[in-house]
């Protein structure tokens, strides 16, 4: 009877699994085969399997002005924005969970208002370009290094590291820096590996930085790829509706225009999730709860 009933609880564990799966799985593979079907298709319905199979979505984005050095300027900021936001961030929250921190929970306390207030967007652009930040790839990764949610993060995991551990190595003479190098990277790596997660996905992201700093002639060659998208998305669009007020159908919609945008900007963040995972559920949870 026992037997019977661990079966019966198995099947419905991996009937929820494969449930919860395939919601999880499925909206990847929605764009994907929309992203390969015809204009007409897309209007009709595509759910399972591409329909009027074409890749001109592909071809025209591929196509694009500026792309290559767009796709450049994405990477450069994506993994020196994070290396950045990590290592200041980090270091940052490395000295506020030291206790003989002069003015300590002022300080602490500082960075998380900063997280509830701030002054707005025209605050915001003027400080920028008085810092001269304006078409200037510093702007994408300079404003973002030291982020008050990731400190809280980081500052939590590293108080749970023994403190007899510091107290060692600056007995043996290791200074600050050192400490943080020598002991706190590499205790800190589950916490780290999910701030690189956040850190990466938001540059990744990120488009409207450069639509508002990113003007002129001086700034063709450092829009990023996000931007670049989502500017020949919105020509795409206006075709599209010209087009369709002639009673034409367009050759390639901004549906699946749209769909095949999505997919390829979704593969590098797919290919690097999987391997910080495994840090991922160890590192959210150790560096949210104290104790």
């Amino acid at each position: 009877m026992k037997t019977k009933k661990v079966s019966i609880a198995n099947v419905i564990n991996i009937i929820v699994m494969a449930l919860l799966t395939f919601i999880c799985i499925y909206p990847m593979w929605y764009i994907f085969i929309n992203s390969f079907s015809s204009a007409h298709a897309i209007n009709l319905g595509v759910y399972i399997l591409p329909k009027e199979f074409t890749v001109e979505a592909y071809k025209e984005m591929f196509e694009i002005a500026g792309l290559p050095a767009s796709i450049k300027i994405a990477f450069m900021r994506t993994i020196i924005g994070t290396t950045l936001t990590l290592f200041c961030s980090s270091f940052c929250a490395y000295l506020l969970a030291d206790k003989d921190l002069p003015k300590r929970k002022l300080l602490y306390r500082f960075f998380i208002l900063t997280m509830y207030v701030n002054a707005g967007f025209i605050p915001y652009y003027l400080t920028i370009s008085n810092l001269g930040l304006k078409n200037n790839f510093l702007v994408y990764v300079l404003p973002t290094a030291v982020q008050a949610y990731f400190i809280i993060l980081i500052k939590t995991y590293i108080e749970s590291i023994p403190s007899e551990l510091i107290e060692s190595a600056e007995m043996d003479g290791a200074g600050l820096v050192k400490v943080y190098i020598k002991i706190i990277l590499p205790l800190a790596k589950p916490i780290l590996a999910c701030i690189v997660v956040f850190a990466a996905v938001n540059q990744w992201n990120s488009w409207a930085d450069d639509m508002y700093f990113m003007q002129g002639r001086k700034a063709v060659d450092l829009h990023c790829l996000q931007y670049v998208l989502y500017t020949k998305l919105q020509s795409n669009i206006v075709t599209s509706q010209a087009g369709a007020a002639a009673g034409a159908i367009p050759k390639v919609s901004s549906q699946s225009l749209r769909m095949a945008m999505s997919f390829i900007t979704i593969v590098p963040i797919l290919c690097v999730y999987p391997y910080m995972q495994r840090f991922f559920t160890k590192g959210i949870m150790l560096g949210a709860v104290k104790g």
